[in-house]
């Protein structure tokens, strides 16, 4: 019996991380901020990867380690505190997940950190995880379509909603991304993987509109052109993998499934 660990365990991918695992016959346990109880078979660990606090209490023991845990900011950071105590419990295999785009996005200016710091946050966990001395594997996956749902869902609070004009997103199940992680956790080692992307690119307005199709709502949008590199790179499409159109669930069915 594998034993692993998720960081991030009760997150968008990480909850769908978990069962894949156990389904799979391994021990697993989550690394999480707040105190919780054992169920299912998962065992659950308090802990902080910003201070590092309980973290070498929960890479003990840990064969492989899956780390879905992830922000804005602070990235590099807490996958330092990690590696660190991974390598001293001899962890075999540490698995991460990334975003496509997080080496052509230019995160340079003031403006850039504002708007797109998630993808040089990655980009430095990535490096982090690859200099780590452990045997590593990082797959990059467009933006989940739970992220731009609750985007959605902010943003049609405004009467008018200013959208950025020329951006293209290509969204990704979770589930789906989920699947192919554990996946991954269950093989050997492989480095930078393909990226893994969703089955269409939908301009932003598109992807709007159909939430509010869908919300059975109407707002007038206003296309907003963003200054700085990142925007300039995102709006080429950096972001997108149309070579790697491997998920099968669209926007149009995620919706349907999640909006009333």
């Amino acid at each position: 019996m594998q034993h692993i660990l998720v960081t991030g365990g009760t997150g968008t991918l990480g909850h769908h991380v978990v069962p894949r695992l156990l389904n799979a016959g391994c021990k697993v346990r989550v690394l999480s901020r707040n105190s919780r109880e054992a169920r299912e078979g998962i065992e659950f660990v308090n802990g902080d990867l910003a201070t590092g606090e309980g973290i070498e209490t929960a890479v003990k023991g840990a064969e492989i380690i899956v780390h879905c845990a992830g922000s804005s900011k602070g990235d590099e950071d807490k996958a330092l505190n990690l590696v660190r105590a991974a390598s001293r419990a001899g962890t075999r295999h540490l698995v991460y997940i990334s975003v496509v785009g997080a080496d052509r996005i230019p995160v340079v200016s003031g403006v850039d950190r504002a708007m797109f710091s998630y993808f040089a946050s990655k980009l430095a966990a990535e490096r982090v995880v690859a200099d780590s001395g452990l045997p590593w594997t990082t797959l990059r996956a467009t933006q989940f379509h739970d992220l731009l749902l609750l985007v959605a869902q902010q943003m049609v609070r405004l009467p008018v909603i200013p959208l950025p004009a020329g951006f293209q997103v290509q969204p990704v199940d979770a589930g789906e991304v989920a699947a192919r992680l554990a996946e991954l956790a269950l093989g050997e080692p492989a480095g930078l993987v393909p990226d893994m992307a969703g089955p269409k690119v939908y301009s932003a307005a598109e992807l709007l509109r159909g939430y509010l199709r869908a919300s059975r709502r109407h707002r007038p949008i206003i296309p907003v052109w963003l200054p700085g590199k990142a925007a300039r790179a995102f709006g080429s499409g950096a972001n997108l993998a149309p070579g790697r159109a491997v998920g099968q669930r669209t926007w149009e069915e995620f919706l349907a499934d999640r909006v009333s």
